[in-house]
Parts: C-alpha cells; sequence; structure tokens
C-alpha cells in the first residue's frame, strides 16, 4: 500500500482496522484480557484520561482482575488514516467504567489510537482518551 492518508473511509484496510478496534473493545468490556491480549502490541502503552500510563501487562492485568472494569464502551464512528503499514483511528464514544472499585459516571471521550501492521495483523500501538467535558 502507498504511504498516504488519503483513503475512502469504505477501503477494506480501513474498515479491517475499525473491526480490529470493535473486537478489541469487546475483549475490553468482556474483562477478557487473553483476546484481548492478541489485539495489543506487545509494546502497547495506554494514556489514561487522568494522564496515567500503562504498559499492555499493566492494562490488561487491570482488566483481568476487575481493577478496571469497562461496564460499556460504545464506540461512534472511527475515523482512519493509513501510512503503509501504520495507521491513526479517532473516534468519540460513551464508556461507563468502574476503576479500583470507584463508578466512574457514563461519560464521552475521545479516542486518538495508533495500529502498525506486523505479519499480517493490525494491533493496537498506543491508545489515549480524553474527557469530553461539557461547558457551563
Amino acid at each position: 500500500m502507498a504511504q498516504t492518508a488519503d483513503v475512502p473511509a469504505t477501503h477494506p484496510v480501513a474498515e479491517q482496522i475499525r473491526e480490529v478496534e470493535r473486537a478489541r473493545l469487546r475483549a475490553l468490556v468482556a474483562g477478557d484480557a487473553a483476546a484481548g491480549s492478541d489485539l495489543h502490541a506487545p509494546d502497547f502503552q495506554l494514556v489514561t484520561p487522568v494522564g496515567a500510563v500503562l504498559s499492555k501487562d499493566e492494562y490488561l492485568t487491570a482488566i483481568a482482575t476487575g481493577h478496571i472494569d469497562y461496564v460499556a464502551w460504545e464506540p461512534g464512528s472511527i475515523d482512519v488514516r493509513l501510512y503503509g503499514n501504520a495507521a491513526v483511528i479517532r473516534y468519540q464514544a460513551t464508556l461507563e467504567v468502574v476503576f479500583a472499585g470507584h463508578a466512574v459516571p457514563r461519560a464521552t471521550y475521545w479516542h486518538t489510537d495508533s495500529y502498525e501492521n506486523n505479519d499480517g495483523q493490525w494491533r493496537a500501538v498506543w491508545s489515549q482518551a480524553t474527557e469530553i467535558r461539557q461547558t457551563p
């Protein structure tokens, strides 16, 4: 694939990346760290809305133990920009999560994730979420 960010929204690779992201979200909501493991690169890092940085192992362990318990993660339309064997996705999602036993109220977040294709499989490498706060 040529190195370009300009691909139609219906491009097959863009659709494939969207489906991988949706599968990753389903695994996280289900608390299925084993299924989620294949969808995250070995050097995956998450930057949470409060600025904490979690490695793949830290994140998936928190999912498996229920320390992070996604009650709901409902993504909107997922925009995809392709760059050869890399891609960046961005979307808004409504999340409801229990973090360390504390219920975080349902809210909307921006998500920006980078993906890389290694050995024919797209995996999330970096992920960052930012809460969208309503101004008074």
